[in-house]
């Protein structure tokens, strides 16, 4: 078990950390403009659930070997950024149709989530920053490494589901203020695909 006092500071920089805007904050913003606030909480889901795979391998020590990797690591990147692409060329493909998130059926909210999954699990900065931050707060003293990671890593998760969630909400109630009419409704779902196609596009740059 990691200490408390380690796991109160931790708790304190990772809430920092995922306040700053960041590549998570971003895509959920865009998909809540795009779609509103269901899609966006989903996403939220989604993208934390695929923090957990990462978590893991940090944890058994492989997620090092990825984050020094420059092939997987451009790899995973590559996947990332494309696939935030085709999300936002989605939406501005879609941006008419009428919204349906209201009366989303489980299939809806299952591909909403998976697609969430798919961004976290292929954000190269998640494995980054627990690779670079966690170790910092284990105390090689207290018990297993590995669960010490993990309980962590899951801190840190728990943190990012509850202040992204916030995001989505605030950005999903923005759009339904905004959005009065049809035509609206397209340009901010065009304004949500272009901030998820933007994010890729930084993603894809961005140095190992």
């Amino acid at each position: 078990m990691v200490p408390a006092a380690s796991l109160g500071a931790f708790a304190i920089a990772a809430v920092l950390l995922i306040l700053l805007p960041g590549p998570s904050i971003l895509f959920v913003i865009g998909r809540s403009i795009a779609y509103g606030r269901l899609a966006g909480v989903l996403s939220v889901v989604g993208n934390a659930l695929g923090m957990l795979p990462l978590l893991t391998l940090v944890a058994l020590g492989v997620g090092a070997l990825v984050a020094e990797s420059a092939v997987i690591f451009t790899i995973i990147k590559v996947i990332g950024a494309g696939y935030l692409v085709y999300l936002g060329i989605q939406a501005i493909r879609h941006r008419n149709e009428v919204p349906h998130e209201e009366a989303a059926r489980p299939r809806s909210a299952w591909r909403l989530l998976g697609e969430g999954f798919v961004v976290g699990v292929t954000n190269p900065k998640t494995i980054a920053f627990f690779v670079a931050v966690l170790p910092q707060f284990v105390d090689y003293h207290a018990g297993s490494i590995p669960l010490q990671l993990a309980e962590l890593g899951v801190v840190f998760v728990v943190l990012a589901l509850i202040c992204d969630s916030c995001w989505a909400l605030a950005a999903g109630t923005a759009r339904a203020w905004f959005a009065t009419s049809p035509r609206r409704i397209g340009r901010l779902r065009a304004t949500g695909g272009a901030m998820m196609i933007g994010l890729g596009g930084l993603l894809l740059l961005a140095r190992r």
